[in-house]
């Protein structure tokens, strides 16, 4: 098969100074060995106030044992359409070998080795490294386990790999000093679980040889490219490694061609850092072993540098879409962004990346995955980076995903910031959500995007649309002739315009309403009055049914007539909502229990819907309750 060649391969050859067919050659001739083709990993002068936590926790975990995901809570998946049942205990398993395999390298106690020696072989001996939920057993086998003769590559074996190939980099010497043979089991396994079936099936979904490209390509092709890089050390296994290579990058290569040039990710914030961020480390890693740094060259990996600052509202919340989430729920590599940042000379988005380093708190949590640990801890730059800033800009406009973020002023998050959202219902982990809106009051949304529920069988399945969070019901979109959204590409917005503070959407396409000639929805920002406005106007056919404008908000919500005033989270200033008292409305509760969920937006949801059966616009203001220049 004739290997892809997009905006990557472009730039390594040019960098490279060869033609395009003698790229795959030019990077096998330029890998540095395996012992050095990864960025260096020296412990001694580690993050101190990591090491201290890491190993606090660490020596309360000595005499507990390890973790262990069980057979039957892997079969749940296919029983009961769990996942956290298996997954919680894994990961578990993988966060206590990272801190341990981090104290081994930064003081080589006996202790800790001989954790580390414990954690590699349960490891080694785990049926499977992909996670129970991505296995394609099933299909191919019937069967409800893993099939140990069949792996399939995940994200979950990805990581896995990616892990012990740091692991061995880190402080592989000393652990075969002490335990001959474990590197050798350790390559053993590396071969049989991912690098013969990553090279005998090119059948991989993830890879997107069907033109839909999605966040699992550089988070699995960027641990393969790292394993490769470091578990590959037999100079008979030369040609092999460099064909791992070759692979890896030209999957790199179709994620960077699907990425648009204004760097969106329309999975939202929260994927952001497992997809784009995943490539900028894969480039980062692939420029140390080769000395071809493209990052700056690309102009959509410099655009999407900016994404997380560009997302940003205030404090810890987000603009989210789809399966993101609002609200941070666990530590980010923000040294990952800080290093890509440096590297192509953005200085805002590395000055937002700084914001997030506190010298008092660890440099780096074990969620983040060995790998990323590793760059965290023995980045000086970012050992020393702080004190930060927010750019806080005063407009983003992202075309890809037609998505406005407009601000009262900009680099302050106090006042009114508004999110108007076009695109499609058949985007990246996609909710039925043409047309939303979002409203901050002082960074804190107040009318909200709900984000996800934990995942399960149905997530992503023909179910999916069950889950309540995904349906156009529970968004800040019109409910029309008692009918939500439907789901597909051609359920889209059409762009009207789209001006300094105002985005105009025609919303008809992503309904399947007969009766629905137009609807049309402006969402604009008035900067001078201090308001947001949402205005809607459409036209219908005679029909049954009735027509609701919806608004999801968070927080404590009060009803009156034409009106209903919002007291957000986290001490925001109200928010008070005023319409055409003609249009009558009541409030719909959504409690909360999914951690997913409670974590971002507490107890309670609340729905208000506003009944325009009788009218053929309506327009919604919002300003903040007894706002005043004082404070801001």
């Amino acid at each position: 098969m004739t290997p892809f060649r997009g905006p990557l391969a472009d730039a390594l050859a040019r960098a490279a100074g060869v033609e395009l067919d003698a790229l795959d050659r030019a990077l096998a001739e330029r890998l540095a060995e395996p012992d050095a083709a990864l960025p260096p990993a020296d412990l001694r002068h580690a993050d101190p106030a990591a090491i201290a936590a890491f190993r606090a926790r660490a020596e309360r975990e000595l005499p507990e044992p390890w973790p262990q995901p069980r057979a039957h809570d892997a079969a749940r998946f296919h029983g009961d359409g769990d996942r956290v049942a298996w997954e919680a205990p894994a990961f578990a398993r993988q966060e206590r070998l990272t801190r341990v395999a981090v104290l081994a390298g930064a003081g080589g106690e006996e202790t800790w080795l001989d954790e580390t020696l414990d954690g590699v072989v349960m490891l080694c001996e785990q049926s499977s490294w992909c996670w129970p939920a991505h296995d394609d057993t099933r299909d191919r086998h019937g069967a409800v386990l893993a099939t140990v003769t069949d792996p399939y590559v995940d994200l979950g074996a990805g990581e896995v790999v990616s892990q012990l190939a740091w692991l061995d980099h880190a402080v592989g010497e000393r652990l075969e000093a002490r335990f001959p043979g474990i590197r050798a089991r350790v390559r053993h396994e590396a071969h049989v679980r991912i690098f013969e079936p990553f090279l005998r099936r090119r059948d991989w979904r993830w890879i997107g040889l069907d033109g839909h490209v999605h966040n699992w390509n550089p988070w699995i092709h960027g641990n393969v490219l790292v394993a490769a890089l470091r578990l590959f050390d037999a100079p008979e296994q030369r040609d092999e490694r460099a064909r791992v290579v070759a692979l890896a990058v030209e999957g790199l290569d179709r994620y960077l061609a699907a990425l648009p040039l204004d760097g969106a990710i329309d999975e939202g914030y929260a994927y952001w850092w497992n997809g784009a961020c995943r490539l900028l480390e894969a480039l980062d890693v692939l420029a140390h072993a080769t000395g071809l740094d493209v990052t700056g060259d690309i102009p959509s990996l410099r655009e999407t540098i900016a994404f997380p600052h560009r997302m940003h509202l205030g404090g810890p919340w987000f603009v989210n879409a789809a399966d993101g989430q609002a609200r941070q729920t666990g530590p980010q590599p923000w040294h990952a962004l800080h290093r890509a940042a440096r590297r192509v000379g953005d200085d805002a988005a590395a000055a937002f990346a700084a914001l997030h380093r506190d010298p008092s708190r660890p440099a780096v949590a074990e969620p983040e995955g060995l790998g990323r640990v590793l760059r965290g801890l023995t980045d000086p730059t970012w050992l020393a980076a702080g004190p930060g800033s927010d750019p806080l800009p005063a407009r983003v406009w992202l075309p890809s995903t037609e998505m406005l973020v407009v601000r009262e002023r900009e680099g302050v998050p106090r006042g009114l910031t508004v999110v108007g959202k076009g695109g499609h219902n058949a985007e990246s982990h996609n909710h039925d959500d043409v047309g939303s809106v979002i409203v901050a009051s002082d960074g804190v949304p107040v009318l909200v995007d709900a984000g996800r529920p934990t995942y399960e069988a149905r997530t992503f399945s023909d179910a999916r649309y069950e889950l309540w969070p995904m349906q156009s019901a529970w968004h800040s979109v019109p409910f029309i002739r008692g009918r939500g959204q439907s789901e597909g590409r051609e359920r889209a917005a059409r762009l009207v315009d789209v001006g300094d503070a105002e985005l105009v959407l025609e919303l008809a396409d992503a309904y399947d309403v007969p009766e629905l000639e137009s609807w049309r929805r402006a969402i604009r920002l008035d900067r001078a009055r201090r308001t947001v406005a949402i205005v809607d106007a459409w036209r219908l056919a005679p029909g049954d049914g009735a027509t609701e404008i919806r608004l999801l908000a968070a927080g404590d919500v009060s009803l009156a007539a034409g009106a209903a005033r919002i007291v957000p989270l986290d001490g925001a200033r109200p928010v008070v909502l005023s319409w055409d008292p003609a249009a009558p409305a009541r409030l719909v509760e959504q409690p909360l229990t999914d951690p997913m969920l409670t974590h971002v937006w507490g107890e309670r949801l609340v729905r208000i819907d506003i009944d325009v059966s009788g009218l053929a616009e309506l327009t919604v203001t919002v300003r903040q309750d007894g706002s005043t220049e004082e404070g801001r």
